[in-house]
């Protein structure tokens, strides 16, 4: 007889959205505010043994502050199954203003972590204040015309330089008028919609943003 002694009998992965003022929680707050929400929906949270035990839920990227979002994931370990129907709903009803979901589904218990797996990340910038498209379109060619783009980060007190043009994989001014911006996100490298636009020299407008897709290997 074959005893299964893994503590995880069930493994979700909430994809959801951040929207108004939800957009200037910080990642660490999300989180906890995620546990709070679980655990008034009544989901049987797994939770980690030791002196603190901690939840065993994940969230797949960081978010900047302030910018919005509709394909956030989270990873969630549950010590007993549940029924998915009518799952959405439940936990809404314990959700805070702001909080939307989108698709909740079961994956395999050892499933790979999520942050292991990002890769890029797609995002609308959108400029709130009138600007030239013609010199916006010459900013992107400038920016992908060349092999090397270099940006100043500070790493352990010090000022290094950069060449962010390989996480850089895609960059488009739509219809509407909206910069596209197609980035690298996780353990390959990471750039921010706000260091793009610094590179252009666009750091001085006034922009709203918001996170289209998360792109995941194997997914």
């Amino acid at each position: 007889m074959t005893v299964d002694n893994n503590p995880i009998k069930q493994r979700l992965q909430i994809t959801f959205g951040k929207f108004d003022a939800l957009i200037y929680t910080s990642n660490l707050d999300v989180a906890k505010l995620w546990e709070r929400v679980l655990r008034r929906a009544d989901l049987p949270i797994l939770y980690s043994e030791g002196f603190n035990p901690r939840p065993r839920i994940q969230l797949a990227s960081a978010l900047p502050l302030g910018i919005s979002s509709e394909c956030e994931v989270l990873d969630v370990a549950l010590r007993e199954q549940i029924q998915l129907d009518g799952l959405a709903e439940r936990i809404l009803a314990k959700s805070p203003a702001g909080l939307k979901i989108f698709d909740i589904r079961e994956v395999p218990i050892r499933h790979p972590a999520l942050q292991s797996l990002i890769r890029s990340a797609e995002y609308r910038i959108h400029f709130e204040d009138e600007i030239d498209l013609v010199l916006l379109r010459q900013a992107v060619e400038n920016v992908l015309k060349v092999e090397t783009l270099e940006y100043q980060r500070e790493r352990k007190g010090s000022t290094v330089n950069v060449n962010i043009r390989p996480l850089i994989q895609d960059l488009y001014v739509d219809e509407a008028g909206d910069l596209i911006a197609h980035l690298a996100v996780g353990e390959q490298g990471n750039l921010r919609p706000d260091e793009i636009l610094q590179t252009m020299k666009l750091d001085d407008k006034t922009v709203s943003v918001h996170r289209l897709r998360i792109h995941f290997a194997n997914l």
